[in-house]
């Protein structure tokens, strides 16, 4: 136990410089006196290590002191190669950087611990990405990887999952998370935590105004926040569909993130899918499809499409469409081909679950 301490204090000395033996005593969960009997020990070992007192005063190394001693565990160094799938890194531009760090961390390993990492980094691989998740955006990171450590504010259009429309906002970053094959900004919007998916912003800019961060919050906080309300969520409606297949794509790229399971192998014009929605309500957003989507399971999933489609119906027989003025003099002018009609639009999804993953 010693002999850990002892490194530990050496390499948070390397790392953070100058550190009071009241900060040490804290991390390592000992007294300031053993702290003082440690660097006793490192001098004698011939580490030059010296305590300064005072007010501004605290534990350091001798400036131009390295040690190249990594102090990993067999254990440890195996964890350091436990690596993700390609991805992550790819998207922040350090899949080279990535490759070159662990290369350098191999060769500073001690000689018995080699063999495990570089088995470890062979068979085992961490893939976090959701099995049929659909196509998605090719995204973009480097403007709000900037304005993350540029600490400044950010101006983003944002689309809302079941919508086509975008919206501006402008956030105080906290910082990018990559959960299940997604990107997330995690910001505050006007004070409040919001996770905005990176594959929906359509557009960010960089300001000049300062971050304004909630004082004394961190990331790690405002993710574990966020991810609580999200399991938190009532128990999605899982709906059983038949899609056209000549629609799918589209349908796979508007309602893919709500999609859980596509049989694309069933042969036949309807393909069969499963989905899941937040709300009863958000089942609505299958009616931009019009005949090309019919909603199997559950009856009230059905219940609910054919009400909202009966009101437009509704609103349609009762409204007669406007009419232009014929005009007073000439020949009527040649009439153009009427649009095919839009889609039903679906209601909006209540504050807050529309940022939801």
């Amino acid at each position: 136990m010693k002999s850990d301490r002892l490194l530990s204090i050496l390499l948070l000395l390397q790392t953070r410089g100058r550190v009071s033996a009241a900060e040490l005593a804290e991390r390592l969960e000992v007294s300031a006196r053993t702290i003082y009997r440690d660097v006793e020990a490192l001098s004698t070992a011939g580490v030059p290590v010296y305590a300064e007192r005072g007010r501004n005063g605290g534990i350091s190394l001798l400036p131009g002191f390295r040690t190249d001693v990594t102090g990993l565990t067999a254990d440890e160094a195996r964890a350091l190669f436990v690596l993700a799938a390609e991805g992550a890194h790819t998207a922040l531009g350090l899949e080279g950087a990535l490759g070159s760090a662990l290369r350098k961390v191999m060769a500073a390993l001690p000689a018995p611990h080699r063999p495990a990492a570089e088995l470890t980094s062979r068979r085992i691989l961490v893939d976090p990405g959701a099995w049929r998740s659909g196509s998605k955006r090719a995204v973009d990171l480097e403007v709000l990887h900037t304005g993350v450590f540029a600490d400044r504010r950010l101006r983003i259009r944002y689309r809302h999952g079941g919508t086509t429309e975008h919206r501006t906002y402008t956030v105080d970053p906290y910082g990018l998370v990559h959960k299940a094959d997604s990107w997330y900004l995690v910001a505050d919007r006007r004070g409040k935590p919001y996770p905005f998916r990176a594959d929906r912003v359509a557009a960010a800019t960089v300001t000049d105004t300062p971050v304004r961060r909630r004082e004394g919050v961190e990331l790690a906080q405002v993710w574990e926040e966020l991810r609580r309300w999200v399991e938190e969520w009532p128990d999605p409606v899982h709906v059983t569909a038949r899609v056209r297949r000549v629609r799918l794509d589209m349908f796979l790229r508007v309602l893919g993130s709500n999609v859980t399971d596509v049989s694309e192998e069933e042969p036949g014009e309807w393909v069969p899918v499963r989905l899941a929605f937040p709300l009863l309500a958000a089942v609505n957003q299958l009616l931009q499809f019009s005949t090309s989507v019919e909603v199997l399971d559950p009856p009230e999933a059905r219940a609910e499409l054919a009400r909202r489609a009966a009101a437009v119906q509704a609103l349609y027989d009762a409204t007669p469409a406007p009419t232009d003025p014929a005009p007073s003099v000439g020949p009527a002018p040649p009439v153009s081909p009427a649009p095919p009609a839009s889609p039903a639009v679906a209601p909006t999804t209540p504050p807050g679950a529309a940022e939801a993953p």
